[in-house]
Order: C-alpha cells, then sequence, then structure tokens
C-alpha cells in the first residue's frame, strides 16, 4: 500500500503541474509537441493532433514540451515568439494547480475532521471538569466573564490558569449555570487543561475558511524554512528526495488515509513553492528571465537562457542525487545494520 499510495501521489501531483502548464498553453494558441507523465522510457504513446501524449517508467517527474521554450524557433506558435503576459501565466500556471490542489485537499481535511463547536462532547473521567460536574452537551458561554466564541477562546484562557478557580458558565438544558473549575497542569501538552473535548460540526462553509487559512500557515512556515537553509539556521542534510518521501507515505499510512491525504497537500504546495524559486530550470527562474528580458531586450536570447536553464537542471539533478544518497543513510542503511 505504500507503494500504491507513493505513485499514486507522485503521479497526481506531476499532472496537476504540467497539465497547468498544458491547458494555459493549448489556451494561449502555443503549440505543444508532448505532455508527458513520468520519466525515462515512454511505455504507451498516443499522437493527438499536434501534441504525443505519453506514459513514461519513472513516476517521478514529467513534462509539457512546448515549441520553443527552451530553443530559438520561427513557429508564429511557439512559446518564444507569445507575449510575456502570456508566457508568464503558462509558467505561473503548474504551481497555481498546485496550490489549487493543496487547498483542496486542506478543504476535504477540514470537512472530515470538522471544526470545533463550544459544545462538550467528551469529559474524561477524574478530570477537573468532571470533578466540577460539567457534562456532556454542556454549550460554554463564558469563562470569568470572558465570552467564549470558539474553542480557541476556551483553550487560550484555559491554559494560562494553572490551579486557578475559574466560572464556567454554561448552557445546559436551555438553563444558564456557573459551575467553578480548578484547571491542572498537563506536562505532556505543556499547558493547563480542564479535561474535555468539543463536538465537532461539519460544516461546508466553515471547512473552505479552515481549509484556506491553513494552506496560508503551511506556506508561511515553508518560506520561512527555505529562509533557514539559507541562513544555515537548518542543515541542508534535512532535505528529502522521492526515497524519504516513500518512507513518510509509509509512516502516514499507518496513521490512516486522512494522514495521507494531508501528506498530499503538504507535497503539492511544497512542488509549487519550489518551483517558483527565481532560480534556473524552474518556473520562477523562467519568470524571473522573463522580467530580465523585458528589460534588456534582445540582449539575452533564447539559446542563452536555454543555456543558463540547461546548467540550472543539471544543478538539480546534483541536488536530487546528494537528498537520495542522504535518504538512504538515514533510511534505508539502518535496516541493513
Amino acid at each position: 500500500m505504500t507503494l500504491i499510495y507513493a505513485v499514486i501521489i507522485f503521479c497526481l501531483l506531476i499532472f496537476v503541474h504540467e497539465f497547468g502548464h498544458f491547458i494555459t498553453a493549448k489556451m494561449c494558441g502555443i503549440k505543444v509537441n508532448e505532455f508527458a507523465i513520468g520519466m525515462g522510457p515512454a511505455f504507451f504513446k498516443r499522437q493527438k493532433g499536434e501534441t504525443l501524449y505519453s506514459l513514461r517508467a519513472f513516476p517521478i517527474g514529467g513534462f509539457c514540451a512546448m515549441e520553443g521554450e527552451d530553443e530559438d524557433s520561427e513557429d508564429e506558435r511557439a512559446f518564444n515568439n507569445q507575449p510575456a503576459w502570456q508566457r508568464a501565466i503558462v509558467l505561473a500556471a503548474g504551481s497555481l494547480m498546485n496550490l489549487l490542489t493543496a487547498v483542496i485537499l486542506m478543504i476535504i481535511i477540514a470537512f472530515y475532521m470538522g471544526q470545533a463547536t463550544t459544545t462538550i462532547d467528551i469529559v474524561q473521567d477524574d478530570s477537573p471538569a468532571y470533578e466540577a460536574g460539567i457534562m456532556a452537551g454542556d454549550e460554554i458561554l463564558a469563562i470569568n466573564e470572558i465570552e467564549i466564541k470558539q474553542w480557541e477562546d476556551l483553550q487560550a484562557i484555559v491554559g494560562g490558569h494553572e490551579n486557578e478557580a475559574l466560572d464556567v458558565r454554561v448552557l445546559r438544558d436551555g438553563a444558564e449555570q456557573v459551575i467553578t473549575v480548578i484547571p491542572q497542569y498537563d506536562e505532556e501538552s505543556g499547558r493547563s487543561l480542564m479535561g474535555v473535548s468539543p463536538v465537532m460540526a461539519h460544516n461546508g462553509i466553515a471547512s473552505i475558511k479552515t481549509g484556506v487559512e491553513n494552506t496560508w500557515e503551511m506556506t508561511v512556515m515553508m518560506y520561512d524554512l527555505i529562509g533557514q537553509l539559507f541562513t544555515g539556521d537548518v542543515s541542508a542534510k534535512e532535505l528529502s528526495g522521492p526515497v524519504g518521501i516513500v518512507y513518510v507515505v509509509n509512516d502516514s499510512a499507518k496513521m490512516g488515509l486522512i494522514y495521507v491525504v494531508y501528506l498530499a497537500a503538504l507535497l503539492s504546495l511544497n512542488l509549487a513553492v519550489i518551483n517558483l524559486l527565481p532560480f534556473p530550470a524552474l518556473d520562477g527562474g523562467r519568470l524571473l528571465f522573463l522580467v530580465i528580458r523585458k528589460i534588456t531586450g534582445k540582449r539575452v536570447t533564447d539559446e542563452m537562457e536555454g543555456k543558463i536553464h540547461f546548467i540550472g537542471i543539471m544543478l538539480l539533478l546534483l541536488l536530487m542525487v546528494y537528498v537520495t544518497w542522504n535518504d538512504i543513510i538515514r533510511f534505508i542503511l539502518p535496516i541493513f545494520s
């Protein structure tokens, strides 16, 4: 199942990314020579119109080969002969599709998990809430006369009061009553707890909001991590490639399908963020060259840009070899030791 999940995730994310380039290229009238999923030798090919569609042996990549993308072409429909704004749309579309995929998956996760309400679902036995008389079904209205609008409000107030009596106003059977609870500090979570968990509501609109917010938070964290790589606060040895991802898929699959979906969302967002970095051969690098060539005019030729992107590809391949070797040392060699 680990291999199946890994292949599905790789193929899905690659397909979504390359389809973004493909569909926008077609919409802009750019000639697409080949649309491929996977790398290496092709085991399936089909020519439809001007485009060759292929599936290749190794599901770790893919490409949308456009006419004039990396070389000079006289074809009026070639990528290099299109207006800069159209080329920018095509280049950015892959990452935007991965971003959209991440948002959709995070919305699905948010709907599946539900959103915490202020109504109590479970009261743990022998917990401060249990001892005080709080019951399942109680709706928390206020704590120390501070209104509780969402579950996070309750966590924030309770978490900061260790061994202090709190007046909890609840709604039970249509009537309000005040119950005094003394939270206890929990070493594992690092904060005070009452020993209650909330009723989870499955609301579509709320799930969309939560999914978008969680995607944004992950994006900020990723850019922060990239910054730490450049400052040296995070070692390059912490990076992982396909081997490491397969091991993470394995760990996620053991916890349940929803964790595999979360990993897919994380990897899709990672693909979007990485591809927009201003590095040669990446979509962000190509977008940077669009700006440079708009400023410098003909000083940077298609051939010159193509050579720089080729160097970028070689450097990325070296990086792939490096992270793969690190993954082998971390995950595979310990099995035989």
